[in-house]
């Protein structure tokens, strides 16, 4: 967390960016207006900023044919920085979601300070060294906040203001971003390896297999529905299916094209990410 504390009700400009994991936690979109109560100006999802960073994954791995490993989750960059210091040149050198967002945010909303709503306390950590989000809060954090203010989900129907997109929704499933970067005809499936928990990352860099040139981790057992800030004890199962069960909805929405997350609002924008 930044020096300066968030105090709510909010005063003042400010845009919420959401996590797609947020639906093992929240009902969609009764959340949405529970962020406005809260004092929330704007409210967005961070699957269009997942959206752009995978179209730098796909660039990159193109173009070169070395070892990549995904840095979507800060959780794995931090641990490879610390035991694997020898493989951050392997590290793909492109903004996570989160700093992806916020950089459109930024750019979209200049007199808005940016939170960012987590499942994860490692993205506090990554916002600390960031120039481009003001706070993170975590589900618990936020869970919290309705209850102390009694705002609880009501029958108002709030859409997301700005950056719709819904492929990207199953990006904090393990092995979404792979599922979403389209990489298919520029990597075969047997040069990926998608491995999540921590564990089982460590186990792998230790030695890794020959033949492989990305992989897609996460530090999180299940993916980012699996963070340590989700307060639901459901299964696994039962939180991919909420996430599937949000994108097959969200399907059949119907966005207005001012909503919806078109590249050319990223446009200037770099999502080149800083050396690791």
């Amino acid at each position: 967390m930044k020096k300066e504390e968030l105090k709510f009700p909010l005063e003042g400009k400010y845009v919420a960016m959401l996590a797609p994991s947020f639906v093992v936690d929240f009902e969609y979109p009764e959340v949405i207006s529970q962020l406005k109560k809260l004092g929330f100006d704007k409210v967005v999802e961070v699957t269009f900023g997942a959206k752009m960073v995978n179209r730098e994954y796909h660039k990159n791995l193109k173009n070169s044919p070395k070892f990549f490993i995904s840095t979507a989750c800060p959780g794995v960059v931090e641990t490879v920085k610390a035991k694997f210091p020898h493989l951050k040149k392997n590290l793909m050198p492109v903004d996570s979601p989160m700093i992806a967002m916020a950089k459109i945010c930024r750019k979209t909303y200049p007199k808005h300070k940016i939170v960012f709503i987590s499942p994860c306390h490692f993205k506090k950590i990554e916002a600390k060294k960031s120039q481009h989000v003001d706070f993170v809060i975590n589900y618990k954090e936020l869970k919290n906040l309705f209850e102390k203010f009694k705002i609880k989900p009501s029958s108002k129907r709030n859409s997301f203001d700005r950056f719709y997109n819904d492929y990207t929704k199953i990006y904090p499933i393990a092995g979404g971003l792979y599922k979403t970067a389209h990489l298919r005809k520029i990597v075969a499936r047997k040069e990926v390896k998608i491995i999540d928990g921590i564990l089982n990352v460590e186990k792998f860099l230790k030695k890794p297999k020959k033949g492989v040139r990305f992989l897609d981790c996460n530090f999180c057992v299940g993916g980012c529905i699996g963070g340590p800030c989700v307060s639901t004890e459901e299964s696994l199962g039962r939180k991919k299916r909420k996430v599937k069960n949000y994108l097959k909805k969200s399907l059949s929405e119907d966005i207005p094209e001012t909503k919806k997350g078109l590249v050319e609002k990223a446009k200037g924008i770099s999502f080149r990410a800083k050396k690791f």
